[in-house]
């Protein structure tokens, strides 16, 4: 009876060269970028953090593709601008709340009364920021790529010691 070395038996990785080549680009909105928000994350209620709380967020997208354009890019930072846009619309000088937070209507009313720019979304917390800008942007690189590339990471720093990480 003959058997096989141990090695025939393990699955060979696959050669540098079958496996499809990925190229990565990253674009940062650093915290002087001024975007600079207030988060009011209700369910903390054990800590400081239910109460309203600022941050200069800064943000990091790493985009992918398995080819490059006719340029050799990833992709086109120049059509960032809307990216850049939304951000602020988003984060520069509002209030983040939380869509199921019990003092929703007085941020509401805040607003409609223009003494604060309140953005309501599904969570509050740097990881369910990351995910709600990942969502947005994730659609937009993709159509204006036709699918050639996507967003593979977004991450959300607070300051220079949090941040939260959001990949699909």
């Amino acid at each position: 009876m003959s058997y096989l070395p141990v090695d025939d038996l393990i699955e060979a990785p696959l050669a540098p060269q079958a496996r499809p080549a990925i190229y990565r680009s990253t674009k940062t909105y650093d915290h002087s970028e001024g975007l600079s928000c207030c988060f009011r994350q209700w369910r903390a209620a054990h800590s400081h953090c239910s109460l309203m709380h600022g941050y200069a967020l800064a943000f990091k997208f790493v985009f992918a593709t398995h080819r490059l354009d006719e340029r050799n890019w990833c992709f086109d930072f120049g059509g960032l601008k809307v990216v850049r846009a939304w951000l602020h619309e988003m984060f520069d000088h509002t209030l983040i709340v939380a869509a199921d937070d019990p003092h929703l209507a007085l941020f509401q009313r805040l607003d409609q009364e223009r003494l604060g720019a309140i953005r309501v979304l599904p969570a509050v917390g740097c990881e369910a920021i990351a995910e709600h800008v990942f969502d947005h942007v994730s659609r937009y690189i993709c159509q204006e790529s036709c699918d050639r590339v996507w967003l593979e990471s977004v991450e959300v720093r607070e300051h220079g010691g949090n941040s939260a990480v959001y990949e699909r």
